[in-house]
C-alpha cells in the first residue's frame, strides 16, 4: 500500500525535519498489511497478519488517536488547528488503509477457497448446516446473548471496549425496532466448524455473529412480531489513557481498579460499522452514543474485530502456516553443572526465540532451591497467563528466600492482569513495590544475591523484553547475564531507588532513565561527531521499536552532517526523515516484518574502532529517556559482541523481508541485488546459531574492530 509523502503543514512544527508520529505509526501497520498481501506467506499466516493489522489499529485508537483528541480539546490557535490537521491525515490514511484490508481479506479467503477452508455466511448454509448451525445456537449460543431493545428515553447501557456488537433492526407491525446484542467472543471462539456440504470435501467455517444472525428471530421469540429482520456488526474504541490522582486516601491498587472502570465508560475515538448499514440506523445510533465530529466513524465490511483472526483455528495441513522454528539449545546449559558456574565463568547473551527461554526460568528455579542465594529482585511489566516465573518466586519464598517484586500497574491493557498478580505475589509472601508515581517502570532487571567465598555476590539480568514465557515465543528479544560486580552494584542501586525513591544513586556502567540515559546517548553521538570531524572512521547503528525524540534525532541530523555513517533498524515508529539532501544524506533506515515481533533495543557504536555495544530496554522516545525507569547496560565480552554485531549485520543484509524508510515510508522493499545471497534475517541467523556459519555479504567495520581486540588477533 502507498500513500502520498507528508505535506510541510503536518511536519510538527519543524518544517520537514519529522514525520509525526501517528502517520509514521500507520505506516508500520502498513508493513503488517504487506505480509497479509504477501502470495509467498502461507494462506492461514496472511490471515493472522490481518488479524495483527486490526489488533494494532484498535490500540492505536485507543492511544494515539485518542492523544491527538485531547490536544485539539485542550489547544488553541495554531497547534489546535495542527492537530485537526493531523486527526485529517489519519483519518484519510486510515480510510485508505481499510479498502486495502477489505482487498487483501477477499484475497486470502478465495486463497484459502483454494485449500478447501470455507468461510461462508447464513445466507450460504445447505440444509444439513442449517439444521447444525439452529441446534448449536439453541443450545450453546442462546444462553450466552443477552439482547437490548431500544425503547425511546431508555439510558443506553455501558458498552464494552472492543467488544463485537450487533445492531439488529427488526420489522415489527410496519415499523422498525431497534436492538443491540453483544457478540460473546470473550467466552466463545468467533469461528464455528460446521459440517460439510454433502459431497464436498474440506473444512467449513462460519463466523459466530453469522450464526446469531441466521436465528435473530428466535432471540426475541415472545417479544415482538417480527416480519423482517437484518443484523450489522459495529464496536467501539474508547480512550485508554489512565489518570490517577495524586491522593493518598486509597491504595494504589484502589485507584487502578477504579481508573479502569472508568475506561470503560471513556469517551469513545473510533466507530467501526457494517457500511450496508442503513443510513436511518446508522443516524440513530450515532445520535444515541453521542459521537461527535471528531470521533472517527469508519465504515467497513461486513465483519469487525478481524483482530479474532489471530486465533483462528489451525487447520489443514502444516503448510498453511508459519511452522515454529526449533529453539537452538546452548551445550553448556544443558549439562548438569550449576548455571551460576556458568555465568560466573562469562557472559552469556541470549536470544529470543533463537534460544529458549526456559534458561531464565531453569534460573530462578536454581535459586530458589539453592542454600546460597539470599534475596531475589525482579522487575515484572508483562508476564504470561499461566506464569512459570511467578511460580518459581512463590517457591523460592517457601524455600527460606527474601524476593522482591517490582510489578508495574501502569503496563497498558495489562493493568487488571497486574493487580491480580500483585495480589498473588502478595499472598506468596513477596514483597511486591509499585515504583514510583509519575515513572512507568519498564526495565527488564533480575538480580539474585548469593553469599559466596569472598561474601555477597550479584548475578544479574538485563532484558529488552519481559519475563513472559509468551512472548518469549513471539519477539526477538536479547538478554546478558552477567557476574559483573560492578554491574550488580549497579543494578542493586536501580532496585534500593525504586523502594527508596528520595535515592539518586550514581551508577557507574549501566545508563539508568530518568536520570542518565539521555546525556550518555548524546555524549556517544558526540563522540562519533568529533571523531567524523577529525577525519577518522565514525558510525553507529541503532535498533529500536521507535525512534521520535526530537532532540536525539536532531543530534543525528548534526552526526549525518558531519559524516557520521549512521544505519537505523526501525521496526515500528520513525519520525526521523533519512536520505534528506543537505539534512540526513548518511542516515539510512530500515524496517524488519516477518515471522516474530523484532523488539530488542541495541545501540552501538563505532568509538574509535573499539565498538560500544548496549542493550537494554529504552527506545528512544521521549517518555523512556524522561518519564520511565529504563535501563541499557553495555556488553563488553568480545563473543557476545561477535554475536551482536552478526545479527545486526544480517538484519541490515536482509534483503527478503526489510523495507527502505525513505522520508515518505512508502515501504518500498530491498531488493535484491544480482547474485546476492537471499538473506530472510530470522532464518538466516536461526541456522547461524546452530552452526555458526553466515551468508555472505560485506563484514561490517564494526565486526572488524571487534576482531582486531580480540586475543590473537592483529
Amino acid at each position: 500500500m502507498t500513500t502520498n509523502p507528508i505535506q510541510p503543514r503536518l511536519a510538527d512544527l519543524d518544517e520537514n525535519l519529522f514525520m509525526p508520529r501517528e502517520l509514521s505509526w500507520l505506516s508500520f501497520n502498513a508493513r503488517v498489511l504487506q505480509e497479509a498481501a504477501d502470495e509467498s506467506v502461507p494462506e492461514i499466516q496472511r490471515l493472522r497478519f490481518l488479524g495483527i493489522f486490526s489488533n494494532n489499529l484498535d490500540e492505536f485508537f485507543r492511544v494515539r488517536v485518542a492523544e491527538v483528541r485531547r490536544l485539539i480539546s485542550v489547544s488553541s490557535g495554531s497547534t489546535r488547528q495542527q492537530a485537526k490537521d493531523l486527526l485529517a491525515a489519519i483519518q484519510a490514511r486510515v480510510f485508505e488503509s481499510q479498502e486495502e484490508f477489505e482487498k487483501v481479506y477477499n484475497d486470502v479467503m478465495q486463497a484459502l477457497q483454494r485449500r478447501r477452508i470455507y468461510m461462508i455466511n447464513e445466507r450460504q448454509l445447505e440444509p444439513n448446516q442449517a439444521d447444525y448451525v439452529q441446534a448449536f445456537f439453541t443450545a450453546t449460543v442462546l444462553p450466552e446473548l443477552d439482547p437490548v431493545l431500544f425503547y425511546e428515553g431508555q439510558p443506553i447501557p455501558a458498552l464494552n471496549d472492543e467488544s463485537l456488537y450487533l445492531a439488529v433492526d427488526m420489522l415489527s407491525d410496519g415499523k422498525h425496532t431497534y436492538a443491540l446484542v453483544e457478540v460473546p467472543t470473550d467466552r466463545m471462539n468467533r469461528f464455528v466448524e460446521i459440517p460439510r456440504r454433502k459431497g464436498k470435501s474440506g473444512r467449513v467455517f462460519i463466523a459466530l455473529d453469522n450464526v446469531i444472525r441466521f436465528c435473530l428471530p428466535q432471540m426475541f421469540r415472545g417479544i415482538l412480531p417480527i416480519e423482517k429482520a437484518s443484523a450489522f456488526c459495529f464496536k467501539f474504541s474508547r480512550d485508554a489513557e489512565i489518570e490517577l490522582d495524586a491522593g493518598i486516601t486509597e491504595s494504589l491498587i484502589e485507584k487502578m481498579a477504579h481508573s479502569l472502570k472508568q475506561r470503560q465508560r471513556a469517551d469513545p475515538v473510533r466507530f467501526v460499522y457494517d457500511a450496508d448499514m442503513p443510513k436511518r440506523l446508522l443516524d440513530f445510533l450515532i445520535t444515541r452514543f453521542d459521537l461527535g465530529r471528531y470521533d472517527s466513524l469508519i465504515p467497513g465490511g461486513r465483519y469487525h474485530n478481524s483482530k479474532d483472526f489471530m486465533d483462528f483455528p489451525r487447520v489443514g495441513p502444516k503448510y498453511l502456516e508459519l511452522q515454529p522454528m526449533e529453539p537452538v539449545r546452548i551445550p553448556s546449559l544443558d549439562d548438569s553443572r550449576s548455571i551460576f558456574s556458568e555465568i560466573r565463568e562469562r557472559d552469556i547473551l541470549l536470544y529470543y526465540p533463537y534460544h529458549p527461554f526456559d534458561y531464565i526460568i531453569d534460573l530462578l528455579k536454581t535459586a530458589a532451591l539453592d542454600p546460597q542465594v539470599e534475596s531475589i529482585k525482579i522487575c515484572l511489566y508483562r508476564v504470561a497467563r499461566e506464569s512459570r516465573v511467578v511460580d518459581a518466586l512463590v517457591n523460592a519464598v517457601a524455600n527460606g528466600k527474601r524476593v522482591r517484586a517490582v510489578v508495574e500497574l501502569a503496563a497498558r491493557f495489562d493493568e487488571s492482569a497486574n493487580i491480580r498478580w500483585a495480589q498473588k505475589l502478595t499472598e506468596g509472601g513477596i514483597e511486591v513495590i509499585f515504583g514510583i508515581p509519575g515513572l512507568k517502570v519498564h526495565s527488564k532487571l533480575l538480580l539474585i544475591e548469593r553469599r559466596e567465598t569472598q561474601g555477597l555476590a550479584y548475578y544479574s539480568h538485563i532484558g529488552t523484553g519481559n519475563f513472559n514465557e509468551k512472548t518469549a515465543q513471539l519477539y526477538t528479544d536479547f538478554t546478558l547475564l552477567t557476574y559483573d560486580q560492578v554491574i550488580g552494584e549497579d543494578v542493586a542501586n536501580v532496585f534500593d531507588f525504586l523502594k527508596f525513591t528520595y535515592k539518586r544513586p550514581d551508577y557507574r556502567q549501566l545508563l539508568v532513565s530518568p536520570h542518565s540515559t539521555r546525556p550518555a546517548l548524546i555524549r556517544m553521538i558526540d563522540r562519533e561527531i568529533a571523531h567524523a570531524h577529525a577525519g577518522r572512521r565514525a558510525a553507529m547503528t541503532l535498533k529500536c521499536n521507535n525512534l521520535v525524540d526530537k532532540q536525539l534525532s536532531l543530534k543525528l541530523y548534526e552526526a549525518s552532517a558531519a559524516g557520521v555513517e549512521v544505519r537505523l533498524i526501525v521496526r515500528g515508529m520513525c519520525s526521523l526523515l533519512p536520505g534528506v539532501p543537505g539534512t540526513s544524506d548518511n542516515i539510512k533506515a530500515i524496517s524488519i516484518v516477518d515471522r516474530y515481533l523484532e523488539h530488542p533495543r541495541l545501540y552501538v557504536f563505532y568509538n574509535g574502532g573499539d565498538p560500544s555495544y548496549l542493550i537494554g530496554s529504552a527506545d528512544l522516545m521521549t517518555r523512556n529517556l524522561d518519564y520511565r525507569v529504563e535501563v541499557l547496560c553495555p556488553v563488553r565480552d568480545p563473543d557476545a559482541k561477535t554475536l551482536l554485531q552478526d545479527i545486526l549485520d544480517q538484519q541490515w543484509h536482509d534483503n527478503e523481508r526489510a523495507r527502505i524508510l525513505d522520508p515518505a515510508q512508502l515501504n518500498t522493499m530491498v531488493k535484491r541485488r544480482k547474485k546476492a545471497a537471499s538473506i530472510r534475517s530470522q532464518e538466516t541467523i536461526l541456522r547461524y546459531l546452530e552452526t555458526g556459519k553466515l551468508p555472505r555479504y560485506p563484514r561490517s567495520n564494526m565486526k572488524k574492530a571487534i576482531q582486531r581486540q580480540k586475543p590473537g588477533k592483529a
